[in-house]
């Protein structure tokens, strides 16, 4: 018996200890430790329990029992950040399968996606609107405990949306539409602020709102504004009093404007911007996520029977305006931050979108500043996300080349490593 209780009291004390720390030491070429900085050369990153401990210049020794990555000839640079991402679905322009397929499969969709996603180099995505109920919360929970390899998730679950406007069920019959509908569709200032409500009981990280129209949905009312004055301020509001951000999808003018002036912290989209929006913007600290990405992924579908003809006919009348979303921001002094819509296109290219933006005007330098420190401050993480800095997040990746000079070579990540795990 005193053998028993001697091994009992035993494995209760090893069971009670600390675990001993992990630490990893990265050897690379080069770092970019922020997108305002230089490049700089030989350096050792250590990072211990999934945090970086210290930048130091040249390859420094292993301390014992710490594990070795050597990346001789590759480029540190801070783990990536999509704003605008949907992980639960792909590509596909037949809309009916909403009524044939089974809510676990987008489960499925969403731990595959995640992996790709990280491979990619984005190691934080915004997830905004799924297609089952808190499948992002407990994907966004997985990857965090490490059960799945993918990025950290910060979401908005289900998106709020007028009656029939996009966001909301439709293009099916009566019954089918009621049947699938997400319940997040509201009509006044009351029931919008309840809807808020219930995507923050359910655990949503940010609320996600259709201000408009839109191009992929099967509702053919036009790309301009769905929402009141009233409902989008009780939006607003409401979500800022439980301490949440808003991001707002928004096509028309009109209807961007009329989000930014209801206090919206993002625009998704923005396709027809104009002076008057972008004063709105301006005044009201709104920050443009463009998606360019989404535009070019959508014409390269046009004339294949791919999608229903309403929805081709937005896509036609959009398309022209696309290639000048950011240039026009710019402009009128917008800010911009760095989301693709992947999920719209093949999820794994989110890195296209540099080309895209720097196409229109933007510096490389810039270009990675949106996807790293513009991108953290959005989602309120900037003392945990977008630097390589001690005290950080260990969310890193390495490419060939300088990032600062060419912001592409991000389309061909070699490793890549968040919250201190290596992603394969």
């Amino acid at each position: 018996m005193r053998k028993l209780i001697a091994g009992l009291a035993a494995t209760l004390m090893a069971s009670a200890a600390p675990a001993l720390a992990q630490t990893t030491i990265i050897h690379a070429d080069g770092i970019v430790t922020d997108a305002d900085k230089p490049v700089q050369g030989r350096v050792t990153v250590t990072v211990t329990d999934g945090r970086i401990v210290s930048v130091e210049e040249g390859w420094t020794g292993t301390p014992d029992g710490a594990e070795m990555i050597h990346l001789e000839g590759k480029t540190l640079v801070p783990g990536l950040i999509d704003l605008h991402t949907h992980l639960s679905g792909d590509p596909s322009g037949e809309f009916w399968r909403a009524a044939t397929t089974p809510s676990e499969w987008n489960v499925l969709v969403a731990a595959k996606n995640a992996r790709i996603t990280a491979l990619a180099g984005f190691t934080t995505v915004r997830d905004v609107g799924s297609r089952t109920d808190q499948v992002m919360q407990m994907l966004g929970r997985a990857t965090a405990e490490g059960m799945l390899p993918g990025p950290r998730v910060v979401t908005s679950a289900r998106t709020i949306a007028i009656v029939g406007g996009h966001g909301d069920i439709n293009g099916f019959r009566r019954e089918v539409n009621d049947s699938l509908g997400t319940s997040f569709a509201c009509t006044g200032p009351v029931e919008c602020a309840e809807k808020v409500r219930l995507a923050s009981k359910y655990g949503a990280d940010l609320i996600k709102i259709t201000a408009t129209g839109g191009v992929l949905s099967q509702q053919g009312r036009g790309l301009e504004a769905h929402f009141s004055d009233e409902e989008m301020r009780s939006i607003v509001t409401t979500a800022e009093s439980l301490g949440l951000k808003v991001a707002a999808h928004a096509h028309g003018a009109r209807g961007i404007e009329a989000a930014a002036r209801a206090g919206v912290h993002t625009i998704e989209h923005g396709t027809y911007l104009d002076e008057a929006a972008a004063k709105a913007m301006r005044e009201n600290g709104t920050t443009l996520v463009p998606t360019l990405m989404a535009f070019e992924g959508i014409k390269g579908n046009l004339g294949k029977g791919f999608y229903t003809p309403v929805v081709e006919e937005k896509i036609r009348a959009v398309s022209e305006y696309a290639s000048t979303i950011v240039e026009r921001a710019r402009r009128w002094g917008v800010k911009v931050a760095f989301g693709t819509d992947a999920g719209v296109f093949p999820h794994g290219q989110n890195a296209g979108e540099f080309a895209l933006m720097r196409s229109n005007g933007m510096s490389n330098r810039e270009a990675l500043a949106s996807a790293t420190t513009g991108a953290a401050a959005i989602i309120g993480m900037e003392n945990e996300i977008g630097r390589i800095a001690p005290g950080y997040s260990a969310d890193i990746i390495a490419v060939e080349g300088n990032p600062l000079e060419d912001v592409t070579v991000l389309e061909n990540v070699d490793w890549v490593m968040a919250r201190g795990r290596v992603i394969e």
